[in-house]
């Protein structure tokens, strides 16, 4: 059953002051959310000092990430308590809701006493707000972008709902912001108590988005439905359990959610990680540059969603997708080229070799921070990894030492597993200067050099990027309302949307770092994305219909 476009004939054009309202509510209340969501992010650093200090520095990095991973994780979950509420009792309260457990839950991680306070409380009670966070969220996204959609003209629902795609970048351009402004403001104080800023700064923007909430009345489909007793009882048992539904539930997780999730948090999130750790630019610069690409970028949603409008929601995603595929290791690699030449010289002229047993090698991940990685060839990656050198791997004979080969120069690597705690320590401060050296002689830097780097050209990659996301993320909105029915909309598109980007996108940084790690390769990370945007573009391509405005379904 479908409605026409013309008995929405009562809602305001787009252009109305009312539509304006609306979309502008919507959108700051989702910026807001993303703004809390990233913020987590990025400080990941400085919050596995103070959260996971109880640990080793390996296994406290990894904690941090999937600490942030966890909040992605639970999304669907989210999805499917608040679409259910929202299919049930309206868009409106039930966003309100998910904007006031974002909010209080990102101060609160704010005010949370440090692991050196309160021990194990301190990393189990910011997990619990991270879930909290992840939870929220995985209901404000379908509710905003079904009330917006549900709001807009046929013709223009794609330019409308346009603004709600580009809340991600804004959130995390904002998170950025207010950062970068808190690392001035507070200086060297940044890491022991300035970093706490931006968390209670959350508490301001909560304040204004629900009072702009509360301003805002019930989608006219949802009251429609509602006053015609059409509603459905138990939309999410109405969702999965209809095979005609779930069908195309799966066909938007993997050939347009998934897909999305991954080349957005590559172009954009991962972008920023990889600056930062495998070039070595200093994190304000790294976040500067980020800034500028986002804001150039930023429009794109709006512009790209209403391209969408003319020549349907799949074509400009698929376009978006096969362009990913096929640029981002070229783009990844030009990062390097420009960001940091010297490091590519170096890899180049003076490639860096592990030769080890890989019965020695271990996961260096320990849960609960006691077991020591002393095997010579631990002690060699975990080297190479805090200096982000990339290197390749070579097979030894079982039960030799590891050696480290750069260029020509071989350094053997010692066997801490029978040494006392104090000769341990002497060994490897001992072999990590001769490592140092080695490097050093052979143009390995131990950062980036600001007058190497080139910026106009690490902008136009950034924004080049920043255009992959925007083009796959912009008619979403529209794209995921226009395949589901009303009674059951946000059940619907709420459910693909956060697993695609909940585990699908979310998992993007745990999973390149763990490739990178276990390769040496610090493109090998980037084969993921690559594949997932594949994947969609088959998918979507054979199993999703095209949509551009008309009727929607109820």
């Amino acid at each position: 059953m479908s409605i026409p476009a013309s008995s929405t004939a009562e809602l305001e054009s787009v252009g109305s002051p009312e539509m304006r309202r609306i979309i502008f509510a919507s959108s700051l209340g989702t910026v807001f959310e993303w703004y809390d969501f990233f913020l987590y992010g990025a400080l990941a650093s400085i919050i596995a000092k103070r959260f996971f200090s109880g640990v080793n520095e390996t296994s406290a990095y990894i904690f941090a990430l999937l600490a942030f991973a966890a909040g992605f994780a639970i999304r669907p979950l989210g999805a499917m308590v608040f679409g259910h509420l929202g299919d049930l009792i309206g868009r409106k309260y039930t966003f309100l809701a998910t904007i006031l457990i974002m909010g209080l839950s990102t101060f609160l991680v704010g005010i949370l006493p440090s692991y050196e306070t309160i021990g194990v409380s301190a990393p189990i009670l910011l997990i619990s707000l991270r879930l909290l966070q992840g939870l929220a969220l995985g209901g404000e996204y379908g509710g905003a972008a079904t009330y917006v959609a549900e709001h807009a003209p046929a013709d223009r629902r794609g330019y409308s709902t346009g603004f709600i795609q580009v809340t991600a970048s804004v959130g995390l351009l904002l998170s950025l912001v207010v950062i970068l402004a808190c690392r001035y403001g507070t200086g060297a104080n940044f890491d022991a108590w300035g970093w706490r800023i931006p968390f209670l700064f959350s508490a301001v923007l909560l304040g204004v988005s629900v009072y702009i909430r509360l301003q805002l009345n019930e989608s006219p489909l949802f009251k429609r439905m509602k006053s015609e007793g059409k509603l459905s009882k138990t939309p999410l048992t109405e969702a999965l359990g209809n095979w005609g539904n779930l069908k195309i539930m799966l066909a938007s997780l993997f050939g347009l959610t998934a897909p999305e999730a991954v080349v957005w948090y590559t172009c954009q999130f991962y972008a920023l990680f990889f600056l930062t750790t495998a070039l070595k630019i200093e994190a304000i610069t790294a976040n500067l540059l980020m800034v500028i690409a986002l804001v150039s970028t930023a429009p794109l949603y709006v512009v790209f969603g209403w391209v969408s409008d003319r020549i349907g929601r799949k074509t400009i995603t698929m376009i978006g997708f096969l362009l990913a595929a096929l640029t981002i290791l070229p783009i990844f690699k030009g990062l390097t080229h420009y960001g940091n030449p010297a490091l590519e010289t170096a890899a180049a002229t003076h490639p860096v070799t592990v030769i080890a047993d890989p019965a020695q090698c271990s996961f260096q991940f320990d849960p609960i921070g006691k077991k020591v990685f002393r095997s010579s060839c631990d002690i060699v990656k975990s080297a190479l990894a805090k200096s982000a050198v990339p290197y390749s791997n070579t097979v030894a004979s079982r039960g030799s030492s590891a050696v480290v080969r750069i260029g020509t120069v071989e350094i053997t690597a010692f066997d801490g597993r029978l040494l006392d705690a104090a000769t341990f320590k002497a060994e490897q401060a001992k072999f990590n200067e001769q490592l140092g050296k080695a490097l050093s002689d052979a143009g390995y830097p131990a950062k980036a050099d600001p007058q190497a780097i080139n910026f106009p050209m690490l902008l136009l990659l950034l924004a080049l990027l920043g255009v992959f996301s925007t083009m796959v993320y912009a008619s979403m909105a529209a794209w995921l309302v226009e395949l589901f029915p009303t009674r059951i909309r946000y059940s619907s598109m709420s459910l693909p949307y956060h697993v695609g980007n909940g585990w699908f996108g979310g998992f993007v940084p745990s999973i390149a770092f763990a490739l990178v790690s276990a390769t040496g390769d610090v493109y090998r990370g980037l084969w993921y994305p690559i594949a997932i945007a594949v994947l969609g573009l088959i998918v979507g391509t054979l199993w999703l219909r095209n949509t551009k405005g008309g009727a929607l379904p109820m």
